[in-house]
């Protein structure tokens, strides 16, 4: 049986795109993506998803408390039977209830090394501090922003000429090829954590 993802954005979903891609042709091995959810109206994630005929459902998070919001969330995506919820560019920061609802099976990424610069405008910020090297970060999502154990991590220099518009576009091409490689050591269970470290193996448990 396959291995059932679910995926929240609220945008874009480029990375949805990239999980998407991985699911179809084999790169993520025996998985499908059960559902995607948005926050938002009329965002271009849920039309990617309905052109390829994934399941979408869009629940306005607008007027409602975030642990109301996350219960009807929570409350779709146990419906969907999923193994593992995924953000892709979901932006809300997750309730309690819904970290404890699914244990060490939400991921999420974030464009730079955390705990580096974690939050919004992460690539300005990677700027404006002058690092010379930036990136992306696949992480366990805990009830802390960006803060979770650390899967995977793709480094991506700063060029002098360097704007957060070109950052992003390089590191966004990380995170595509990161994601996908994350998710698949997490559904086939190639990881153990101790502390705060992930560690990875070749063999399946």
């Amino acid at each position: 049986m396959k291995k059932r993802i679910g995926v929240l954005l609220s945008g874009r979903g480029s990375n949805f795109d990239a999980l998407a891609e991985g699911a179809a042709s084999g790169l993520i091995p025996n998985a499908e993506i059960a559902i995607v959810i948005s926050n938002r109206e009329g965002a271009p994630g849920i039309e990617k998803a309905q052109s390829r005929r994934i399941e979408t459902c869009v629940i306005p998070s607008r007027g409602l408390e975030r642990e109301a919001y996350d219960k009807l969330v929570i409350a779709a995506l146990q419906e969907k039977r999923v193994d593992l919820v995924c953000l892709a560019g979901y932006m809300r920061l997750l309730s309690p209830a819904f970290v404890r609802a699914f244990p060490n099976r939400i991921l999420n990424i974030h464009p730079s090394l955390l705990p580096a610069f974690p939050g919004l405008e992460a690539q300005r910020q990677a700027l404006e501090h002058g690092a010379k090297f930036s990136g992306c970060t696949v992480h366990f999502v805990d009830e802390n922003l960006d803060a979770g154990p650390i899967i995977l991590q793709a480094t991506v220099p700063i060029e002098d000429s360097d704007t957060p518009e070109t950052l992003s576009a390089r590191i966004l091409r990380e995170e595509h090829r990161i994601y996908a490689e994350a998710v698949s050591i997490v559904l086939a269970g190639r990881y153990r954590i101790e502390g705060r470290r992930v560690l990875t193996s070749l063999e399946k448990k």
